[in-house]
């Protein structure tokens, strides 16, 4: 029995990483490609892209791991069908159980990680993850240049013909608005970047100010003003996990998540019996569209852990676990218990 489970664990092991190092390599190309949008707006060095690939890290592997392993379990028991292995392993008397406590063991250690991941790891990585770009953008607003291309300024377009980098000092500074019930634009000789505990304020020298819309025009001449952008100079703090997904913070958004993230944890060890299901064929007497079958199961439970909390809230947690099984079971028992 233990050399069986050795080798059943081989041929998983050799299949799980064929399929989990490709799914891998998409997610990450998936995710450099949303990275590009980060340097629109903010300078990264390579150092710091790297950063960033690591704080997203435990989220790739959480939603590409149930996966490999649900996709991977299944074609190693197909092959091994296929190979009539299954045929002479049931032949010597041994059940269809003694494959599901096998392939447990494995799906409740990675349900255990997965759950470990999402609960403890990801709200202390999101949470330096924002913070870190939240700095970056803080940066690229407080490094303006000349350009021939606008700058945004809080709800300005700034447009800046000389500048110094070294003093954050600039000439010739022009700044329009419409967002306004009067359209705004602003000229100034000369301006200045300041930091004032968190307020991002540039104040202009000997400039005008001309504000119209459809019925009236007017100018005002200023020798100083202050135009203010609010950024985030403040680190959000990291007490706890508990701390974290307790709080009233985007309360909405954390519920849905605590309930969609439990459910794809589960979804290795709950998904046992299907993997035999499906897996577990006859050579010679039964073809079954594996394939289909294992995309149409991973897409029916991913949407039914997403849509039906809409209407049920936490309960979505033991409902979709107590049908997913019961549904699983009565497959399995239909297609491999009552035939080996």
């Amino acid at each position: 029995m233990d050399k069986l489970r050795r080798y059943i664990l081989s041929n998983l092991s050799i299949l799980f990483f064929s399929i989990f190092l490709p799914l891998f390599a998409i997610a990450s190309v998936i995710f450099m490609i949303k990275l590009a949008t980060y340097t629109a707006v903010i300078q990264l060095s390579i150092m710091e892209m790297a950063k960033l690939y690591l704080f997203v890290l435990p989220e790739l592997l959480f939603y590409t791991l149930p996966i490999a392993f649900v996709v991977g379990a299944a074609l190693t028991l197909y092959r091994l069908s296929n190979d009539n292995e299954m045929v002479v392993v049931f032949s010597l008397g041994i059940s269809p159980s003694f494959i599901a406590r096998v392939l447990s063991v494995p799906a409740l250690l990675l349900s255990l990680l997965l759950l470990t991941d999402f609960l403890l790891v990801t709200p202390y990585i999101k949470i330096i993850s924002a913070n870190f770009v939240d700095h970056k953008r803080a940066e690229a607003k407080f490094n303006l240049t000349a350009s021939e291309f606008g700058h945004s300024f809080g709800d300005w377009m700034l447009f800046i013909n000389k500048s110094d980098p070294q003093t954050h000092a600039f000439g010739d500074v022009v700044l329009f608005n419409k967002t306004m019930k009067d359209e705004i634009l602003i000229t100034a000789k000369n301006a200045e970047l300041l930091n004032n505990k968190g307020v991002l304020q540039l104040r202009l020298r000997d400039g005008e100010s001309y504000s119209y819309d459809d019925e009236t025009f007017k100018k005002m001449v200023f020798k100083i003003a202050y135009i203010n952008d609010m950024m985030s100079s403040e680190d959000t703090i990291y007490r706890d996990p508990i701390d974290y997904w307790t709080n009233s913070d985007l309360r909405e958004r954390k519920d849905q998540r605590l309930i969609t993230n439990t459910l794809l944890s589960l979804f290795p060890l709950i998904s046992v019996f299907l993997v035999i299901a499906l897996g577990v064929v006859h050579a010679r007497h039964q073809k079954r569209w594996i394939y289909l079958w294992l995309f149409l199961s991973i897409i029916g439970f991913y949407a039914a852990a997403i849509l039906i909390q809409k209407w049920l809230g936490f309960h979505t947690i033991w409902v979709v676990t107590l049908a997913w099984l019961i549904i699983t079971y009565s497959f399995y028992k239909r297609l491999v218990g009552e035939r080996f």
